[in-house]
């Protein structure tokens, strides 16, 4: 089942303060690709601080400085803000899940293995759930047998 296909959520009644802002930002993370923009914002930070990390060991400095230290920098920010502008723009999500695949894609040869691995796979991830996101279509329920007949069906009775 996918949201273009789920049936409405029914609200709940809360009256205190943390509970409506609960509840407020749940009706919004539901009008958007959430999950996809949070995984490609997740995913630019291993692509941003892998080739500029410095580990170290006793006494013993490790830097993972590479050439692609600049590349890294442009793919991890635009990841990142692709990921929030599907958040802010929900129509843009599928330029936005295209956008992150193929950053993220890129990001394996420019930026120590995609961070690794680990941006890479989020970035794929969160591209993927971009993309495959669409809003829910809200369709009115039925109360009774007037509204029945309005929408167009036929009464079991009725047929011979």
């Amino acid at each position: 089942m996918s949201s273009a296909t789920a049936t409405e959520w029914p609200q709940e009644q809360e009256t205190s303060g943390f509970a409506r802002l609960r509840l407020r930002f749940r009706d919004w993370r539901r009008t958007r690709p959430f999950w996809g923009g949070l995984l490609a914002v997740l995913a630019g930070l291993p692509i941003l601080y892998f080739p500029y990390a410095k580990m170290h060991l006793g006494q013993l400095t490790m830097t993972m400085a590479t050439t692609g230290g600049a590349g890294s920098l442009i793919i991890g920010i635009l990841v990142m803000v692709l990921g929030v502008t599907a958040w802010v723009q929900p129509l843009v999500r599928v330029f936005c899940g295209i956008a992150t695949t193929i950053l993220a894609l890129v990001s394996v040869p420019v930026s120590n293995l995609g961070g690794f691995g680990l941006g890479l796979i989020l970035g794929l991830l969160g591209g993927g759930l971009m993309c495959a996101w669409a809003p829910l279509k809200v369709t009115p329920a039925l109360d009774g047998p007037a509204d029945a007949a309005a929408a167009g069906e036929a009464d079991p009775e009725e047929q011979p």
